[in-house]
């Protein structure tokens, strides 16, 4: 059986195994990120963060640990309800759009791993740098961590095969129409499946312009996680703190 998708991010981050392909992430580099992050910007203790597009809120639940009072916002019904299990007074979980203003105030929004640039539509990206800015109090900060998407496209590996569980995943990577494209092919229990990543392979410079549209200010411009100068060449990450 031949089970194909339409919508990717609606449809492959609602499946088991999205989770299975990435189950491998590194959880002590993600947790000094936020070490690094917050303690750059200087998040008074008990702080309000929303992580917007926050998935099983893996983030959502170590910046917690860290005193931090802090929503996990994401598209994901499954990814919510999962959790959910971690909720306690000060971390919560909604269903939310990033497009839209979430209506209150933090001391910080970040947007992790490169959970922008999915959209058809470009107004919807800078809908949600202007719902970031929306949500943001008087000092608070906006976070992008995106790809460096001229060093992701320089190093592109175009086909793979990832075994995770006992699943052979078929990875082909190309770039097309200004995307970044993953398909991914597996089968499981007989049944054969097909999903496909698409993000925008936005440059600094496409942030810029955003920015600009959004009337938001960039501050910063990092290109790791360890906050280190951003070059276009050599840096994996793009990471953009804004007010």
């Amino acid at each position: 059986m031949n089970k194909d998708t339409s919508t990717w991010f609606t449809s492959w981050f609602d499946t088991p195994f999205y989770h299975i392909l990435y189950k491998d992430r590194d959880e002590t580099e993600a947790q000094h990120f936020m070490d690094t992050l917050t303690g750059y910007l200087n998040i008074p203790e008990g702080g309000s963060i929303l992580d917007l597009a926050c998935g099983r809120g893996r983030h959502a639940v170590y910046l917690n640990t860290l005193g931090f009072d802090v929503i996990g916002a994401d598209l994901s019904e499954s990814s919510i309800a999962y959790a959910k299990e971690f909720e306690n007074d000060t971390l919560h979980f909604e269903v939310h759009d990033m497009c839209k203003p979430f209506n209150k105030s933090f001391d910080a929004v970040f947007n992790l791993f490169t959970s922008f640039g999915y959209f058809e539509k470009n107004e919807d990206n800078l809908n949600t740098i202007k719902a970031i800015k929306s949500d943001l109090n008087e000092s608070g900060f906006g976070v992008i961590d995106f790809m460096n998407s001229e060093f992701v496209i320089d190093n592109l590996v175009p086909e793979e095969v990832k075994t995770v569980d006992g699943i052979d995943f078929n990875l082909k990577r190309y770039v097309a129409d200004g995307y970044i494209i993953k398909d991914i092919s597996f089968t499981t229990d007989g049944e054969h499946y097909k999903f496909q990543e698409r993000v925008r392979a936005f440059t600094l410079a496409d942030f810029e312009a955003l920015f600009e549209q959004a009337d938001v200010y960039l501050l910063d411009v990092f290109g790791d996680y360890k906050l280190r100068k951003f070059n276009p060449q050599t840096s994996e990450r793009l990471v953009m703190i804004f007010k």
